[in-house]
C-alpha cells in the first residue's frame, strides 16, 4: 500500500499507566477507504490505542501522523482542524442524556462549524436519517430508546461534520444479531458513499467477516499481526487461533462471505 494511501501512522507507541505497560513499539496504519478491524483480548489496550490516535490520549512515546502531520506538533488550532475530521463512535454511545437525538447531533454543528441552531438542528435531522433513524426518533432522549436506536444516533452525531475517518469502538456490542448486521450493513454503505476510511475495534466475529478489509491484532503490547483477514487467520499465535478457528469463527466464516475489498 502506498503512503499516500495511509491516512493514519502510528508509529512506536506507548502507553503506560504507573507499572503496567498496554502498549511498546506499536505500529499501525490505517490506508484511505479502508475498514479496518482491531480485536485483541481483553486488556490488549483496544480503546487506548483508540483514544491515543483520536487526541483523548498522549501517548508516552511514539508518534500519530494524520494525513501526514504529526499531531503532536501541531498548534492547538491547526491540531483543531485536523481531529474535526474525526468522527467517533464511542462504546455506549456517550450521547447527552438532557438532550434530545436532534440537539445531541445539532450540537458539534453549533460548537465547531458556527451553525445557528436552526441550521444545525436541520442538519441534524439529515444526520439521523443517514444513520437510518425514522423522523419520531428525533425528538426524543436517548432515555427512550432501545440499544439499536442509540447506537445509531451515536453514529450520527459521529457524522455530523463530514469527517474523513470515522472511529466505532465496539458498534454492535450488545445489539442482537438482526441489529448487529444490519449496523454492518450500514457502515459498509456509509464508506462506500461517503468515502470515509474506517477505524473500527470489535470482538463480533460476524463484523469482521462481512465487512472488514483487514485485521489488525494487539497481543503482546503492539500489532502481532495486519493483513487481509484470511491471513491474520492462519497465523500460529494460539489466541489468534482459538478466536478464529473455535465454533463462532467457523460459523461466522460460514454465515457471511466477505463482501469487503482488499486493499
Amino acid at each position: 500500500m502506498s503512503t499516500d494511501n495511509t491516512v493514519i501512522q502510528a508509529r512506536g507507541i506507548c502507553n503506560r499507566f504507573g507499572q503496567q505497560v498496554v502498549h511498546e513499539n506499536l505500529d499501525l496504519d490505517l490506508y484511505r477507504g479502508e475498514i479496518l478491524g482491531v480485536v485483541g483480548g481483553s486488556g490488549s489496550g483496544k480503546s487506548v490505542l483508540l483514544r491515543s490516535i483520536v487526541g483523548l490520549r498522549r501517548p508516552d512515546a511514539g508518534q500519530v501522523r494524520v494525513f501526514g502531520q504529526d499531531l503532536a506538533s501541531l498548534g492547538e488550532e491547526q491540531r483543531s482542524a485536523v481531529e474535526r475530521r474525526f468522527g467517533v463512535l464511542f462504546q455506549k454511545g456517550a450521547l447527552f442524556s438532557s438532550l434530545t437525538l436532534t440537539e445531541n447531533v445539532a450540537l458539534p454543528l453549533i460548537e465547531h462549524a458556527g451553525l445557528s441552531r436552526t441550521d444545525a438542528e436541520h442538519l441534524a435531522g439529515v444526520k439521523l436519517a443517514l444513520a437510518g433513524l425514522p423522523i419520531s426518533a428525533a425528538d426524543k432522549y436517548p432515555v427512550s430508546l432501545s440499544g439499536g436506536m442509540i447506537k445509531r444516533a451515536a453514529l450520527a452525531r459521529a457524522l455530523a461534520l463530514d469527517p474523513d475517518i470515522l472511529f466505532l469502538d465496539e458498534p454492535t456490542a450488545g445489539l442482537d444479531p438482526i441489529g448487529a448486521a444490519a449496523f454492518d450493513q450500514l457502515i459498509l454503505t456509509l464508506r462506500d458513499a461517503l468515502g470515509l476510511s474506517v477505524f473500527l475495534i470489535t470482538h463480533d466475529l460476524d463484523t469482521l467477516y462481512t465487512i472488514t478489509d483487514r485485521i489488525a491484532v494487539l497481543s503482546q503490547k503492539k500489532v502481532l499481526v495486519a493483513g487481509p483477514l484470511a491471513e491474520v487467520a492462519q497465523h500460529p499465535d494460539s489466541w489468534i487461533q482459538a478466536y478464529f478457528h473455535g465454533p463462532r469463527g467457523r460459523a461466522a466464516e460460514q454465515a457471511a462471505p466477505r463482501t469487503g475489498q482488499e486493499h
